[in-house]
């Protein structure tokens, strides 16, 4: 008969090759990284793998971000998960909304949704509820404010500090849960049925990063350092 086996695999070498579809000022460097921003004002790029994440399965996608060398500078990147109707042409607004939410409820424009999000913020905005230094955040359907943050319990925080920072984003559908790991730490650990409670019951979802600047501005990029997940292997098998 035929066994079905779930196995787990490195798909780094696939993922790094696959192209991805750019808006605004998003482009490839010649290390193999992405740009999103130049540092520049009123920056916005997004960067779409064109390989779809399943979500009925397991996976692990670990990234260095780069978020620039001046402290004062801004807005941020965030990684998103989306099933917005736009596909891959799907955008937030500018600058604290780093190209993947809306200013406020009451704005023109809309952010990415339905999605979730991670973001990395290098600006405090009191409108988002940011903590007065660097953070990280989960976030939802294009909606930019949170509730919670971490920063390490450090006032000073500062993560455009000229340096990669490693992340890591993993999905486990087996128990539903979502671990966000940013320079070896755990920063975000949350339980959430991405199927059904955010994506209507779909299971194919688009996934990459956006980025932004405003008046203050900071060079913002990203580097694939591995993609791990479970694929479907076929063998046969008497009995």
């Amino acid at each position: 008969m035929r066994l079905m086996i779930f196995t787990a695999v490195l798909l780094g070498t696939y993922f790094a090759k696959a192209q991805y579809y750019f808006l605004g000022t998003a482009a490839p460097m010649q290390d193999g990284c992405i740009q999103l921003t130049p540092d520049q004002p009123y920056a916005e790029g997004l960067a779409y793998n064109h390989s779809p994440l399943d979500l009925t399965r397991f996976f692990e996608i670990q990234f260095d971000l780069y978020l620039g060398d001046k402290d004062e500078g801004a807005d941020g990147i965030t990684f998103v998960i989306h099933n917005d109707q736009r596909g891959y042409d799907a955008y937030g607004q500018w600058g604290e909304c780093m190209g993947y939410g809306q200013f406020n409820p009451f704005s023109q424009g809309v952010g990415i949704a339905p999605s979730v999000a991670v973001e990395f913020d290098t600006y405090p905005n009191s409108v988002q509820n940011d903590p007065m230094c660097d953070h990280v955040a989960y976030l939802e359907n294009g909606v930019s404010r949170h509730q919670e943050s971490w920063f390490g319990s450090d006032s000073t925080y500062n993560i455009e500090d000229d340096y990669l920072h490693d992340f890591r984003f993993r999905w486990r559908p087996e128990d539903q849960l979502i671990q966000v790991f940013w320079d070896g730490r755990e920063v975000v650990r949350r339980k959430r049925d991405l199927i059904n409670d955010v994506f209507g019951g779909a299971t194919q979802v688009i996934w990459g990063f956006t980025a932004s600047t405003g008046r203050a501005h900071n060079f913002q990029y990203f580097c694939l350092r591995k993609f791990a997940g479970y694929v479907r292997v076929e063998t046969d098998k008497n009995g």
